[in-house]
């Protein structure tokens, strides 16, 4: 599960999964006295409960931790802490597509910040159908489903509420592109065709879950696994 909270990855690993200390800038355990300031870098938390991410949930949502890069809770109890996760938030689920044609990733630009196509789910609507319709919209071309990406969560509020929004990510062909324009109703300003090493530099400016994805699909590529 890749949760976002903030737009800081938050990262649950099984107490039998290998975790290498040096990969962390801060290893804590539990109950450890810390506060938001030490929260520095990659940090990892050990033997991870529901109180811990309770607190650290609301740490991620009142704080500004910009100099947390990223959290991982190591736990014995992984499945509960992540249903207990949710049981704090309302499941908002959407789905979008990383569209390539010609070896290029197709980029979108929406209020500042590079993006790619994606949209909620209308009801009833199945996450393949909804990934179609909501590329196809929002940039104005025709894609065909190829792969799955990871999905990402990542929480947000809406008019008091607690968010967290579940997007399912696929890999696109675009089949068209001669009437490609971005969609003005979704405040979309730019929809721009980028080499790998041009989207890896935007990235810096586009949302973490955003660079997830497309960081994980170009190291498939490059692995041959899609």
């Amino acid at each position: 599960m890749n949760v976002f909270i903030n737009d800081i990855p938050l990262i649950l690993k099984k107490s039998n999964e290998k975790v290498y200390r040096h990969h962390y800038d801060l290893v804590l355990e539990a109950d450890d006295h810390f506060t938001s300031k030490d929260l520095v870098g990659d940090v990892l938390i050990k033997d991870a409960d529901l109180l811990l991410i309770d607190r650290l949930v609301r740490l991620m949502e009142v704080k500004k931790l910009k100099k947390l890069n990223s959290l991982t809770l190591v736990t014995n109890k992984k499945k509960r802490l992540i249903e207990h996760l949710k049981d704090q938030f309302k499941i908002v689920k959407a789905a979008g597509g990383l569209v390539v044609k010609d070896g290029k990733i197709l980029m979108i630009y929406r209020l500042g910040v590079w993006d790619l196509p994606k949209g909620k789910l209308n009801k009833k609507e199945g996450a393949k159908e909804g990934a179609l319709r909501e590329v196809e919209e929002e940039c104005n071309i025709s894609v065909e489903l190829l792969e799955k990406l990871p999905k990402t969560w990542h929480s947000y509020a809406f008019k008091g509420k607690k968010i967290l929004k579940k997007t399912s990510w696929y890999v696109m062909n675009c089949t068209d592109d001669s009437l490609m324009k971005p969609q003005a109703e979704e405040f979309i300003e730019e929809v721009r065709w980028m080499s790998p090493e041009e989207a890896i530099e935007v990235l810096p400016k586009a949302y973490t879950s955003i660079a997830f994805i497309v960081r994980h699909y170009l190291q498939s590529l490059k692995s041959g696994k899609v």
